[in-house]
């Protein structure tokens, strides 16, 4: 099933920044998706579950999540983060800031695990994992 991805701000994924981007606090309010409640039924996906989210841009494992916001079928939400940048389109089209509404995007269940934004990105862009604390 295709699916529209928003990403935007959320009042847990601030929340979690005042606690450090590096911090489990933050990764447990940024990498998720939120969807709505039927799609996860037809989906299979249980609440809590890891699943990858795909973009024509690259693939991101979060946790699902039900959203109390979301009405509309096929419609699912990434707060802005290091795992929504992954999926995002990197072209600004001159304005400086990437299109982050309305991308398409599939999801699925997988046995893979959330990374940690450290680990994310050290994996994402072949950094080591010293030097990028440094």
């Amino acid at each position: 099933m295709e699916l529209s991805l928003l990403t935007g701000r959320s009042i847990d994924q601030g929340c979690g920044k005042e606690h450090g981007k590096l911090s489990e606090e933050y990764r447990k309010n940024v990498a998720i998706c939120q969807m709505n409640p039927e799609d996860m039924k037809k989906l299979q996906i249980r609440e809590g579950e890891n699943v990858k989210v795909t973009t024509k841009f690259g693939s991101v494992v979060v946790k699902a999540q039900k959203s109390r916001s979301i009405r509309s079928p096929r419609v699912i939400f990434i707060p802005y983060g290091p795992w929504a940048s992954l999926i995002s389109p990197p072209d600004t089209g001159g304005t400086g800031m990437p299109i982050l509404k309305g991308m398409p995007a599939t999801v699925e269940v997988t046995t893979e695990k959330v990374l940690d934004p450290l680990d994310l990105l050290v994996h994402s862009y072949g950094k080591e994992k010293s030097s990028v604390r440094d």
